[in-house]
């Protein structure tokens, strides 16, 4: 899947297609995600409270 990304104020940010959340079981409201950089790649994982 290719995404845009797209400015959001002063940040930037790729919208996240809500299959994809679900597959994920990440509620976008409750859950926190955590990013890594690895090489060149970024890493979004949901985070573990």
């Amino acid at each position: 899947m290719i995404r845009k990304i797209i400015q959001i104020g002063n940040s930037w940010g790729v919208i996240i297609p809500l299959p994809i959340l679900e597959l994920l079981k990440i509620n976008p409201v409750n859950d926190k995600l955590e990013f890594t950089v690895e090489q060149d790649s970024i890493i979004i994982k949901k985070h573990k409270n």
